[in-house]
């Protein structure tokens, strides 16, 4: 292998083409290479391995290994870093790193005119570094790495080589010699003689590229055991000053932070740390459509899907309008609502349709189903939903099925189905489903699928929606992969079953109120900003404080499934464990989020929160109800009763009640220490004018940014989740087995041989009594020997009676 020294950095470099070759390669005398490993044993074992082929001047054919198990091509890179020659552009400290980089399929760009080579591999590896491979020469480093970053083509890095399909790593581990690891733990040699000092170790750099290594850091971890651990909540409500600083608002949204465990001092520390990171600076990234998602390399847009009208060609993607192309889905979301409504658009036998079925599963269930629970209930929703009925069909859970749809009328039923790539295995099941259900009423023809199944997917899968029978023309709504599930409830995924329901009007009154939250999230100074400082007190709480939970108590039962939205929200985002510099991290992240509406939660839960783990709360309440109550002969409304606990319970948690407190009030001594409350419990106080479409766009925005700052703060990737996948990979697995089992001869013993012997035999306890249980005749289906239990019609046969969804095999006369 050759390898060719640069000041005090090194870089070496395995080219994957035809075959899997060690190449050589140039790291240009710019700011240091910033590679960084994606855990600790992989690391190791490629640098140590590495080493030893550093060692050998000479690799013939031997080290040539085919290409197996990869259908793209690309780049693997390992390199390492020595501190002593200079700083990067992004890293202030000055330190550099090793790892593993993959770059999927590194464009063919034109050579330099100071190169010999016809063409040139380039791959840019960071914010400044550049490599370039090839087995040529290169007589101006410099000038070609000016030339290759100013090519528009240059892929960016995929960091994190075990994300890269699913056996990337594998790859890499195999091209390596298998062989006794080193006994030092130092970097790659240099054959290129003394004047190149040895890099680096590893878990140095590594450190240094954690956010829990910076003076601002540290300084807020002393504050916390040297100031915060020794006050208390109930003294520091009666400084005036500080109560009097800790509130902000904007446009009807009132944040009292109060009760949090901080004084001014903490939230100076906490501002100092947004500036370190960058917090502006990434918050602007965000709405100018850079590819913060670096993982997937991709934008992250999800307020574009509310930007206004005079916002059009003001972000672009890959040198489309984003801003355009949203307004674009939303002027045909309302044509085809508003003629849906109209009875302008009717069902195969000629009936308009009032029943809308969304079937859809994270995101685009969660966010939507939270939308239509408040628009219930609000003044203008109740008048504009009468006459239609939205139901959401998730879970993959047949029993869902049947609560879904046992009472709907298929000739009178519009589904929607909702999946940006229209292959996610849940929704694509209860999809086939819902179709026949809708071809037991009505055959098969492909007219039913056509007038009563439209779709929100992406342009990438336009032929799975057709071959599904859907009009691709009339009937699909785009989204875009630059918005995450969880973030798409302002797209085409929340738009079209609200605005069937509601009304194209309402809906929009919900994306002005999330605007106006993101302006202000992007142009309030940051000590008056609502989601930055909820996003800073996040992780104060979480990585200083160290509760690993936090509560969302809504005072208003129209916000029941707000908790469940938000839970998705900042647990699939932040529940990491590696930095946006491949950097395993090693401080708390990512809280587990719960809730339910008060008052019901004071009744459940509220004991842990009170005398058990502390556990910070979010409490939102409202000026004025959607639905007020006074009795009579009562003194006061409903809602005076519900915000009363509203106010109570902050201040209850925050203060506690001491033992000599309930002494006073004539308790038994040996209940004393029962009835003690320690108090000194955060939380956070916001108050809303009135619930309604616009107020919960406000709401809505104000949690995303809030997971947002979180991410930015901890250097976390909160747009990816990598962490689902895994899961689905084995269910793959286990299907096969489930397929096979059921096949095979009922007296077979231990039919399944799963990867352990704990897994084969739960399966296998399960094949055997299921299969006993659905034995018993009725049944048609020779797989499962299992019934679908459904309504022969939606209004005949109550209790339902058996129907194996076997279909006909014409129009229903």
């Amino acid at each position: 292998m050759t390898m060719v020294k640069s000041a005090s950095y090194l870089v070496a470099t395995i080219v994957v083409q035809n075959q899997l070759t060690f190449g050589s390669s140039f790291l240009v005398q710019r700011p240091p290479l910033a590679l960084y490993p994606t855990g600790r044993q992989s690391l190791r074992r490629v640098m140590e391995d590495f080493e030893r082929m550093g060692k050998n001047d000479n690799h013939d054919d031997d080290n040539k290994i085919s290409k197996r198990d990869s259908g793209r091509g690309g780049a693997v890179v390992v390199a390492a870093a020595h501190e002593g020659g200079g700083t990067t552009n992004d890293d202030e400290d000055g330190h550099g790193g090793r790892g593993i980089a993959v770059v999927d399929d590194a464009p063919q760009l034109p050579p330099h005119p100071s190169s010999s080579a016809t063409t040139t591999t380039a791959m840019t590896i960071s914010d400044g570094g550049v490599a370039i491979v090839g087995d040529h020469a290169i007589t101006d480093p410099q000038a070609i790495a000016d030339y290759y970053l100013q090519h528009e083509n240059i892929p960016r890095v995929i960091l994190r080589a075990d994300l890269l399909g699913r056996s990337a790593h594998a790859q890499i581990m195999r091209i390596l010699p298998k062989a006794p690891p080193s006994t030092t733990a130092a970097a790659v040699a240099v054959n290129s003689g003394p004047t190149s000092p040895p890099p680096m170790i590893a878990t140095s750099n590594r450190r240094r590229q954690l956010v829990s290594s910076t003076p601002e850091w540290k300084r807020l971890q002393r504050h916390a055991d040297e100031v915060i651990r020794p006050s208390h909540l109930r003294d520091m409500l009666r400084d005036s000053n500080r109560c009097e600083s800790m509130i902000a608002h904007h446009d009807g949204v009132y944040l009292d932070y109060t009760r949090q465990r901080v004084t001014a001092e903490t939230m100076d520390l906490l501002f100092d740390l947004a500036e370190r990171q960058g917090l502006r600076e990434r918050i602007r990234d965000m709405f100018g459509g850079e590819r913060i998602n670096f993982t997937e390399d991709r934008a992250v847009l999800h307020t574009a899907l509310r930007a206004g009208r005079d916002e059009i060609g003001s972000v672009y993607v890959d040198g489309v309008d984003v801003v355009g192309e949203v307004h674009d889905v939303l002027d045909r979301v309302r044509r085809f609502t508003d003629a849906f409504r109209a009875g302008e658009i009717t069902g195969y036998t000629g009936k308009r349709m009032r029943n809308i079925v969304s079937v859809g599963i994270g995101g685009s269930y969660l966010g939507p189903e939270f939308l239509h629970e408040v628009l219930k209930t609000e003044s203008e929703g109740i008048n504009t939903s009468l006459g239609y009925d939205l139901r959401f069909l998730a879970n993959v859970d047949p029993v869902d099925v049947e609560r879904t749809c046992a009472d709907l009328d298929p000739e009178e039923t519009l589904i929607i189905v909702v999946s940006k790539t229209f292959t996610t295995a849940e929704t694509m099941l209860n999809a086939r489903t819902m179709r026949q259900w809708l071809w037991d009423f009505m055959g098969d023809d492909a007219d039913v699928v056509r007038r009563h199944v439209i779709a929100c997917s992406s342009v990438s899968a336009t032929e799975n929606v057709r071959a599904f029978g859907i009009d691709t023309n009339e009937g699909m709504f785009r989204f875009w992969d630059w918005v995450g599930g969880r973030y798409s409830v302002c797209g085409a995924a929340g738009a079209v079953p609200i605005s069937l329901m509601y009304g194209y009007d309402l809906f929009e009154k919900f994306l002005e109120g999330a605007r106006s939250m993101d302006k202000h999230f992007l142009n309030a100074p940051p000590r008056e900003n609502i989601p930055i400082i909820m996003g800073l007190l996040g992780c104060w709480n979480s990585s200083f404080m160290g509760y690993s939970s936090r509560a969302l108590i809504p005072y208003a039962q129209a916000l029941l499934r707000l908790p469940a939205h938000i839970q998705q929200l900042d647990m699939e985002s932040n529940g990491k464990r590696i930095n946006r510099h491949g950097v395993e991290i090693d401080y708390p992240v990512g809280e587990v989020d719960f809730g339910e509406p008060g008052t019901n939660s004071q009744h459940s839960f509220f004991q842990m929160i009170h005398q058990g783990q502390t556990v910070p709360v979010d409490f939102l309440g409202f000026v004025r109800s959607q639905h007020d109550l006074l009795m009579d002969n009562e003194k006061l409304s409903s809602h005076d009763e519900l915000m009363a606990n509203f106010f109570a319970q902050p201040d209850a948690l925050a203060n506690g009640k001491t033992a000599e407190e309930v002494r006073s009030e004539g308790c038994p001594e040996e209940l004393v220490l029962h009835k003690v409350f320690d108090g000194n419990r955060p939380s956070s106080s916001l108050l809303f004018p009135q619930l309604s479409a616009y107020v919960t766009g406000q709401i809505l925005s104000l949690y995303e940014h809030r997971t947002a700052v979180q991410g930015f703060i901890w250097d976390l990737n909160s747009f990816d989740q990598w962490g689902v996948e895994l899961g689905k990979k084995l269910a793959l697995d286990v299907k096969e087995h489930l397929m096979e089992a059921r096949n095979s001869e009922v007296g077979d013993h231990e039919i399944i041989i799963a990867d352990n012997p704990a897994t084969s035999r739960i399966m296998n306890y399960y094949i055997k009594n299921s299969r006993d249980a659905v034995r018993g005749g009725g049944s048609s289906n020779p797989v499962t020997s299992a019934t679908s239990v459904t309504r022969k019609t939606h209004k005949d046969h109550f209790p339902p009676q058996i129907n194996d969804l076997g279909g006909l095999s014409g129009r229903l006369s």
